[in-house]
C-alpha cells in the first residue's frame, strides 16, 4: 500500500489557511449549519486520496486523523470505490429484515471470522458506532433480564441519549442536554500513568466498585474500549481485560469490547483486544469497517444474539447493501494486503519519531498506543498541570498536517494516519508537528 509516489501526495501549502474559497465557504456555513457542528481544520475539503487531503484552494495536507479514524485504508482507497461503483449500479438499498442481499452475510462472515475467539458468533449491522453501542446494551439487558449498564472511567461511547451518559465526560457531548439515561454506573478502569496499577490490581479495583456501587446480580453489561479513543488512547495494563472478563463470566455479565475506534487493523491487530489475550462477549465495529461508508456492527456469541426476539434488533439504513460491499472490499485487503502489517509499519517508523519529541519536549509526558494509533499526553513538568493541546493542532494545519486533540484534560495529541501513509509522510509531519509544540510551548 505505500508503494505510490506522486506529486500529488507531498504535503503543500499555497495559501494562508484558510484560504479565500474556504473563507467563503466558512461564511456560508456559519449561515446554514449549526453552531454546535464545529471545524477543527478551518478548511473545506475538495478531494482525498490515501494520506493525502486537498482542500478548496489547492492546498494539501497529509492527514493524521482520517475522519476520527474511519479510512483506515485511505481515502478513496481503489478496491473499496470500485466495489462501490458496482454495487450502486446493483441494489442501493433494501430493508435487510424484508428482502435480504448477499453482502450482508458476507460481512457478517467476516466478523464471526476475524473477532476474537474461535466460538459461533453471529452480527448484524446498523449505521452508526452509537447505534452498535445502544443495541450492545440492549442484548445484553434482553439476554441477562438485569438493567444496569456499567463503563469505566475516561471512555466516550457516543452522542445519543444512552452513550453520551456512558461518556466520562459530560462536557461537551451532553451539557444542558438532559435527563439522561438511568441506571448507568462509572468504574474505574486502568490509566496506568495515572494510577500505577498493574492489570491484576486494576480489575481488583474495578470488581469491588462493581460489587458495591452497583450489585452484582444487577449488572447486564460492562462496556469498556481496549484502548480508550476521546479518552486519550489509554492502554490499560496487561492482565486487566482478561482478568475483568473472567469475573463477568464467573457473575453472568456480558463484557462487551467497544472497537469502534480501535478495531478494523487500527491497532496491528484486527481488534485491538486481541493485544490484551481478551475474548469478548460482544465485539462492536464501526468507523473503518466500510473504508469511510456508513456501516456499525454487533457481533457476539450466537447464543447471546439469538437470545432476541424477531424484530427486536434491526433499522431501515443498517447494514446497506453499498456500504456492506464497502466493507467487504476492506476485509478482503486485511487479508490479502496484510493490513495489520501496514499498522505495525506505521508503528515502527513513528514511535521512534515521537519519542524523539519527547526526549525534545519535557512537556510529553508519555508517548502510547498501538499500530496506527498513537498519542502523546502533555503535562506541564513545574505545575503538573495538562497542557491544551488545541493550539498545538492549530499550528501544525497551518503548516498542512492535521492532527487531531484528545484526553480528558484536552492535553493528548492522537494520530490515526491511513495505513497508506508513506513513510516520507509521516517524517515530514512529524518535524511539523515538533515545529508546532516549539512554537507553543517555547520549547
Amino acid at each position: 500500500m505505500t508503494d505510490i509516489a506522486a506529486p500529488a501526495l507531498t504535503r503543500s501549502i499555497v495559501t494562508e489557511i484558510p484560504g479565500p474559497n474556504s473563507r467563503a465557504l466558512l461564511e456560508r456555513k456559519a449561515a446554514a449549519v449549526p453552531q454546535g457542528i464545529p471545524h477543527q481544520l478551518p478548511v473545506f475539503i475538495a478531494e482525498a486520496h490515501d494520506a493525502i487531503i486537498t482542500d478548496v484552494d489547492g492546498n494539501r495536507f497529509i492527514d493524521l486523523g482520517c475522519g476520527i479514524g474511519v479510512t483506515t485504508v485511505g481515502h478513496t482507497n481503489d478496491a473499496v470505490v470500485e466495489a462501490v461503483r458496482e454495487q450502486v449500479g446493483k441494489l442501493t438499498h433494501s430493508l435487510f429484515g424484508t428482502t435480504p442481499y448477499e453482502p450482508y452475510v458476507r460481512v457478517a462472515e467476516y466478523l464471526a471470522k476475524h473477532t476474537p475467539g474461535d466460538h459461533a458468533k453471529k452480527s448484524f449491522f446498523v449505521n452508526s458506532g452509537s447505534e452498535a453501542v445502544e443495541n450492545g446494551v440492549k442484548i445484553a439487558r434482553k439476554f441477562t433480564g438485569r438493567r444496569a449498564v456499567a463503563v469505566v472511567e475516561h471512555g466516550y461511547h457516543g452522542r445519543t441519549n444512552l452513550t453520551m451518559t456512558m461518556n466520562y465526560k459530560p462536557a461537551p457531548y451532553a451539557t444542558g442536554m438532559g435527563p439522561l439515561a438511568s441506571d448507568i454506573f462509572h468504574a474505574p478502569g486502568s490509566y496506568p500513568l495515572q494510577d500505577g496499577l498493574s492489570g491484576a490490581e486494576a480489575a481488583e479495583r474495578t470488581q469491588y466498585y462493581l460489587d458495591k456501587h452497583v450489585g452484582v446480580s444487577d449488572l447486564a453489561c460492562l462496556v469498556i474500549e481496549p484502548i480508550q479513543g476521546e479518552g486519550g488512547f489509554i492502554v490499560p495494563a496487561d492482565g486487566y481485560l482478561p482478568a475483568m472478563q473472567e469475573w463477568c463470566t464467573a457473575n453472568g455479565v456480558v463484557m462487551i469490547a467497544d472497537e469502534v475506534q480501535s478495531g478494523i487493523a487500527r491497532t496491528g491487530r484486527t481488534f485491538a483486544s486481541e493485544h490484551f489475550g481478551w475474548v469478548p462477549d460482544l465485539v462492536l465495529s464501526a468507523k473503518g469497517i466500510a473504508g469511510g461508508m456508513p456501516l456499525a456492527g454487533v457481533t457476539g456469541r450466537a447464543e447471546i444474539m439469538d437470545s432476541v426476539h424477531t424484530g427486536g434488533i434491526g433499522g431501515t439504513f443498517g447494514g446497506n447493501p453499498v456500504s456492506c460491499a464497502a466493507a467487504v472490499a476492506v476485509f478482503e485487503q486485511i487479508e490479502s494486503a496484510d493490513l495489520n502489517g501496514e499498522a505495525q509499519r506505521v508503528e515502527r517508523v513513528m514511535r521512534p519519531l515521537l519519542d524523539g519529541l519527547a526526549e525534545r519536549h519535557p512537556e510529553i509526558i508519555e508517548v502510547r498506543g498501538k499500530g496506527a494509533m498513537l498519542a502523546i499526553e502533555f503535562i506541564d513538568p513545574e505545575s503538573g498541570a495538562p497542557i491544551p493541546t488545541a493550539p498545538i493542532s492549530a499550528a501544525a494545519g497551518k503548516e498542512g498536517v492535521l492532527v487531531l486533540t484528545a484526553g480528558t484534560d484536552y492535553n493528548v495529541l492522537r494520530f490515526l494516519p491511513s495505513l497508506a501513509i508513506t513513510d516520507d509522510q509521516i517524517r515530514d509531519a512529524v518535524e511539523v508537528i515538533g515545529r508546532a509544540i516549539a512554537e507553543v510551548t517555547g520549547d
